[in-house]
């Protein structure tokens, strides 16, 4: 297995991604492939290891060139037309020639969906991928599906994005039927704006069908309780609430070790209870999940933070390495391109079009 890194894209790039990939090597069983310009990559290999090539450091270390990068502020589309020797392009290219099985970047997310919809593919069946986040839930964890790459979403996109959760955590989590609902602003099914209320019927309406496990409307404050696998949002509504959870978690973890460190009486009353607030700490935190996973496209891709790290890049790394062995992507085309699924979605269209 062959894992592609565009070690150019992000804030802290190609910093965080070379001493991720390196941190990475050693517990994983593919290689990596780290995507960029060769001699800055190189360059930074010699400063922080000493070495002269990067195989020198593990043989599963390799280096593809590229001699552009796609910034964060360019337009996508135009971007993926015109640099076509940018990591981020690259990048596709070999996941779609097979000459990689998966494929990270932290870089401008726009023109990452964009490359992965338009040089990738979708899968035959899916309306619009998403992007699905994995966020920690009290003793154990949360699927949040869109968390930002369809602002704009009609009520077939939000069944589709609980079709494709349920797939994933069922074949990479092991849960047969995990719970699926949608975040609304009240659990009452009347509550919400016209997508939402309309999304709930639909949902309700399709989940036998589908095998969903629909448990209904979610309050964000109950998301977390941990008797929810999947949570189901537009891409606007889900990103306000994912950044949202976030900043939430640095304040706790910030506020947690400045009142622990507040005087010597603080920090010798906190010492008996450390493996608890480390415990704690670490439940916060959002690097210890990863990326978020573009759910929907033929071939595996992975969107990391673009304030990424090399712990994130680590993480991220190995949950990408799962994401391949684990299938998620075939059984997606598997279920998706039927017949059934396909008149299903064309139905739903000819009644929207006719509204």
């Amino acid at each position: 297995m062959i894992i592609l890194l565009d070690a150019m894209g992000g804030d802290n790039a190609p910093d965080a991604t070379i001493k991720g990939a390196v941190k990475a090597i050693n517990q994983i069983e593919a290689e990596v492939c780290l995507i960029g310009n060769k001699d800055i990559i190189n360059a930074k290999i010699k400063e922080f290891y000493g070495k002269n090539d990067i195989s020198e450091i593990s043989p599963k270390l390799t280096i593809q060139n590229a001699t552009e990068t796609i910034e964060m502020c360019e337009i996508p589309t135009q971007a993926i037309k015109h640099k076509k020797d940018s990591s981020m392009v690259v990048g596709f290219n070999m996941l779609k020639e097979g000459k990689g099985d998966v494929f990270i970047s932290a870089g401008n997310s726009g023109a990452l969906l964009t490359g992965a919809t338009l040089l990738v593919g979708r899968i035959k069946g899916i309306d619009r991928p998403a992007l699905a986040g994995i966020l920690p839930a009290y003793k154990g964890r949360l699927m949040l599906i869109d968390c930002g790459s369809n602002t704009n979403c009609k009520p077939i996109n939000l069944l589709q994005f609980a079709q494709m959760a349920t797939i994933y955590n069922r074949n990479t989590f092991g849960i047969e039927h995990p719970t699926v609902g949608l975040l609304n602003i009240g659990t009452e099914e009347t509550k919400g704006n016209d997508l939402v209320k309309e999304s709930y019927q639909l949902l309700k309406e399709k989940a036998e069908e589908l095998n969903l496990n629909f448990v209904g409307n979610v309050e964000g404050r109950d998301a977390f309780s941990g008797e929810l696998d999947i949570l189901v949002a537009d891409g606007y509504t889900g990103n306000v609430f994912l950044k949202t959870v976030e900043g939430v978690g640095k304040l706790v973890k910030r506020t947690l070790t400045e009142s622990i460190k507040k005087n010597i009486f603080t920090t010798l009353g906190a010492i008996p209870a450390m493996p608890s607030i480390n415990s704690l700490k670490k439940a916060m935190d959002y690097k210890e999940y990863g990326g978020a996973l573009f759910l929907g496209v033929k071939k595996p891709v992975v969107k990391a933070h673009g304030s990424s790290d090399e712990k994130l890049f680590e993480f991220t790394i190995k949950q990408a390495e799962q994401f391949v062995k684990n299938k998620a992507v075939d059984k997606m085309i598997e279920e998706f391109e039927n017949k059934e699924n396909r008149e299903m979605i064309k139905d739903k269209e000819t009644i929207e079009n006719k509204e």
